[in-house]
């Protein structure tokens, strides 16, 4: 599957009252981040909302000054549905910073579920492979 990557540099806007970053920003980011995910793929981001988010979970704290990196892939589809996963470090470090995974949902202009047309490739590495295990548990 294609891999969406993006950066951030993290500003005195972006902390929280401990000057690190703001848990909000970052759920916002990583879910931009993956939502683009989706419409990358399905080239329809019109079509696509957002169900939920399962267990984003902050590893570290990420100080002002500091690059966040995003990486996202579609790691499960069903017939209307794909969820994305998400892993975010920082500063070119490969510790992870925060991770988890989007669910999404293809839709019509009235709302109701319609099948997409995304379909999983092979995984491309050990990675990918755990992942897709995990994503087909949640």
């Amino acid at each position: 599957m294609k891999k969406i990557h993006a950066s951030r540099l993290v500003k005195s806007e972006d902390l929280n009252h401990h000057g690190t970053l703001f848990a909000g920003r970052m759920a916002e980011w990583f879910v931009e981040n993956c939502f683009i995910c989706g419409a990358m793929e399905t080239e329809k981001p019109e079509n696509i909302v957002c169900v939920k988010v399962h267990g984003l979970s902050f590893g570290s704290p990420v100080q002002k000054g500091s690059i966040i990196n995003m990486k996202s892939y579609i790691a499960k589809v069903g017939r209307t549905s794909f969820t994305v996963y998400g892993k975010v470090t920082k500063n070119n470090a490969k510790d992870t910073v925060s991770d988890g995974f989007i669910s999404f949902v293809f839709v019509d202009s009235n709302g109701k579920p319609i099948p997409h047309s995304i379909v999983l490739d092979e995984a491309a590495d050990p990675e990918e492979i755990e992942i897709r295990e995990k994503a087909l548990n949640l």
